[in-house]
């Protein structure tokens, strides 16, 4: 099935096409935005006289030209297009300008004068709890019973853990490019995760039906979870401009603008306690977790549920109270980002691990090993685990990496140097798939065989970097019978795959796939009784076509792939059909906090190595070896990349990446100077990746596993890694679970004792 990949070769040849590649209609203009210049406060008054008196400026709109809903809100609709009287956070859109050119547009915005009252504003998770300013009531996931639980437990701890935001950093920024069609209608080319969700808010915010709006996506140039959500407001903005000027609007973010305006991961501050048996076996484990959800629900709600699910991790605990609180504050929204919760929920385990080996005087990975989940473990939401993986994952790491004899070179290592420190850490992990939002997991495909043999293949899948694409390609080609060559994967399109859910949650492949291989099944379920009868059989059963070779029971048909189509449709055979998949068995009852959430999960298990520099604070990862359960990979190459990828970018929300705002709200990392990510020197010096061997497979296509975010968890390992070095420079140091662990943070606890908070 592997072949070549055709967005890469356009990708390495400079051809491939984004929002801003794209050639405009005829007098289009372009937007900009004015936003909050507060991160709370009171609009008074807005004067754009000089702005509307400014070279090439077409109009100005506000709240007040919106002809629809002043809505972009998707799970809890309290999020405004454009600003009213009230002003929640620096970088909330206020006002837009349309003008010849984009540099003309962002002259006139800075023309614009805003009369406004500041009020102090609400940045931390914990005091908005303290405030009562959630967005949804607190969720409580409960398993066993916790409370009878302690009695049996022969320590107890209890104990704190943060863990930071993440900047996106997309090579794309947000964009978007709209222009009226006749009847009143709109067509937009939006940089989206999800162009249903881009058409419906649309129609809401222009008050059209949504048969009238249509979106359109080639690909986008990386997303990570940034724009699931949050590339519809200003898909949104460009809409209402063309609605209004009768004009093509083009509006795309420059770098620094995006990095202030837009949400980033969820920061989270979490409180825990947990009890264990002296062997090191957990039995009662309670946490509350404080995400910082910024100034509107976005999808905030459904990310607190995945760290939720996720509060157990790969580790049988048999009672449990998670509760988590959404909390309001005065940041721009945080949003989807790789794992979704899931990450934020691990990291807290892991530091209650650490802690209680540090009690118990037990080496980390003996705890994890006592406690990983087996088959049949009930998870926080009352599923049963099947086809577990998490044993075999680390035991085959265990055989093949063999980390207590990397433990002793550490060690003979570490006694021989001073200057130089090294460490170690394992990080299991387990993962659901599916959306947890039942509706959601379902996806259509339309595919059609032309008469000339090529093949054409609609879904709801939105290439972003992650070779969905080409695996898209492949099912078909496999299901057809024929040469993935044949194959031809189209923009991403509401008016040809209506009702679609994001391209999210690891479900790309799994759902668009199966949708693909329906459709194509149908094709089939046509084609062969009419090659039956070419070949003058009763029976349709025997008809087979594989590798373009077309066999009715031992005999080969002299019809080439070619031919066969167009026989069939001189026969006036249908050469099209549409697949709908819906995701089998899942249900979920969020009143009791119980049902069957997830197709399946994903394990896997890695040893991260690091080594310090005890007296600058540096840092680097040496290898990282991972035995991942991929199940049956449907393209061995895109799903290395994808592991290796993850890896990277959770290493640097682990250590480099720091997101960092004033007391009034502004950010401080806004640009590639102050905000810092992995680069090709960060990267570990060697990465050893294994799939399991002998792997039950997964609910994908052809017993695939989704592969895009659970090895981004692996990267929490990282972290530990570091802890265990600053443990041999300085032994019995006792520091907070904060991350990322910057370079900054190790120095001072490497001479002080301490890192920031």
């Amino acid at each position: 099935m592997s072949s070549s990949p055709f967005d890469a070769h356009l990708h390495v040849r400079g051809e491939s096409q984004f929002i801003d590649d794209r050639l405009v209609p005829a007098g289009t203009l372009h937007a900009a935005v004015l936003t909050s210049p507060v991160a709370r406060g009171r609009l008074l008054a807005l004067d754009g006289t000089a702005a509307l008196a400014a070279p090439g400026v077409r109009s100005l709109l506000t709240a007040r030209d919106i002809p629809g809903e002043n809505q972009i809100g998707g799970i809890l609709p309290d999020e405004v297009l454009l600003a009213g009287a009230e002003l929640d956070f620096i970088g909330q859109p206020v006002a837009l300008i349309a003008a010849d050119s984009a540099a003309e547009a962002r002259s006139a915005v800075s023309l614009i004068r805003l009369e406004y009252e500041e009020e102090p504003p609400l940045l931390d998770a914990r005091e908005a709890a303290r405030r009562g300013e959630f967005i949804q009531p607190p969720r409580v996931f409960t398993l066993g019973d916790v409370e009878s639980a302690w009695s049996r437990c022969d320590v107890i701890l209890e104990g704190r853990a943060d863990s930071g935001g993440q900047e996106h950093l997309y090579l794309e920024t947000q964009g978007a490019l709209a222009w009226p069609e006749e009847q009143g209608g709109i067509k937009l080319i939006s940089a989206t995760q999800s162009p249903t969700t881009v058409q419906r808010t649309v129609a809401r915010v222009l008050g059209l039906p949504m048969h009238k709006i249509e979106v359109d996506v080639l690909r986008l140039g990386g997303a990570f979870g940034g724009k699931e959500d949050q590339a519809t407001a200003w898909a949104a903005m460009a809409a209402l401009a063309a609605f209004h000027l009768h004009r093509p609007i083009k509006l795309v973010l420059r770098r620094h603008e995006d990095m202030r305006w837009t949400g980033k991961r969820h920061p989270y501050s979490s409180d825990y306690k947990i009890g264990l048996t002296r062997a090191g076996k957990i039995l009662a484990w309670e946490v509350t977790y404080y995400q910082n959800a910024g100034a509107a629900a976005d999808l905030s709600p459904a990310i607190l549920d995945r760290t939720l699910f996720h509060a157990t991790n790969c580790y049988v605990i048999p009672n449990l109270r998670a509760t988590g609180l959404c909390c309001r504050t005065n940041l721009p929204p945080n949003t989807a980002f790789r794992g979704f919760g899931g990450p934020q929920a691990m990291f807290v385990l892991e530091a209650a691990i650490d802690q209680a080996a540090q009690r118990l005087g037990l080496p980390a990975a003996q705890i994890q090993a006592a406690n990983l989940l087996d088959e049949g473990y009930e998870f926080p939401c009352g599923q049963r685990a099947h086809n577990a993986q998490a044993r075999r994952c680390w035991q085959e790491l265990e055989q093949r990496c063999r980390p207590a004899e990397r433990r002793q070179a550490i060690d003979r290592f570490n006694a021989g140097h001073d200057e130089l420190k090294k460490g170690m850490a394992i990080m299991p992990i387990c993962f659901g798939i599916s959306f947890t939002n039942t509706m959601l997991n379902q996806a259509n495909a339309l595919v059609h065989i032309y008469n000339d043999g090529s093949v054409g293949v609609s879904t709801g899948a939105v290439e972003m970097g992650q070779g969905v694409h080409e695996k898209l390609r492949a099912i078909a080609a496999r299901c057809l019978g024929i040469r993935i060559e044949r194959i031809r994967i189209e923009s991403t399109n509401t008016t040809r795959n209506a009702n679609t859910s994001a391209t999210a949650a690891s479900t790309g492949a799994d759902m668009n796939g199966h949708a693909v291989r329906i459709a194509c099944e149908v094709l089939l379920a046509r084609l062969r009784p009419f090659i039956a009868r070419l070949a003058g059989l009763d029976q349709e059963g025997l008809v087979t076509i594989r590798r373009e070779q077309i066999q009715a029971g031992e005999r080969l048909l002299p019809y080439t792939w070619e031919k066969l189509i167009a026989a069939a449709w001189a026969a006036r055979i249908s050469l099209s059909a549409h697949g709908h998949y819906a995701t089998p068995g899942l249900h979920f009852d969020r009143v009791t906090n119980k049902g069957e959430a997830f197709a399946y999960h994903v394990y896997g298990a890695a040893l991260v190595e690091a080594t310090i520099d005890t007296l600058r604070g540096t840092c680097r990862f040496d290898a990282v070896r991972i035995v991942h359960d991929a199940g049956c990979s449907l393209n061995p190459g895109i799903d290395r990349g994808q592991v290796e990828g993850a890896l990277l970018q959770g290493l640097g929300w682990m250590t480099l990446e720091e997101v960092l705002h004033d007391d009034k709200g502004r950010l401080l990392t806004d640009s590639m100077t102050t905000y810092k990510v992995p680069d090709l020197f960060f990267a570990p010096g060697e990465v050893e990746l294994h799939w399991l061997e002998r792997s039950e497979g997964g609910n994908g296509p052809f017993r695939s596993k989704a592969i895009g975010e659970p090895p981004l968890m692996y990267g929490i390992g990282g972290w530990f890694a570091l802890l265990d070095a600053l443990r041999a420079a300085r032994p019995g140091l006792e520091l907070p679970y904060i991350s990322p662990m910057t370079h900054e943070r190790l120095l001072m606890a490497l001479h002080t004792g301490e890192t920031a908070g």
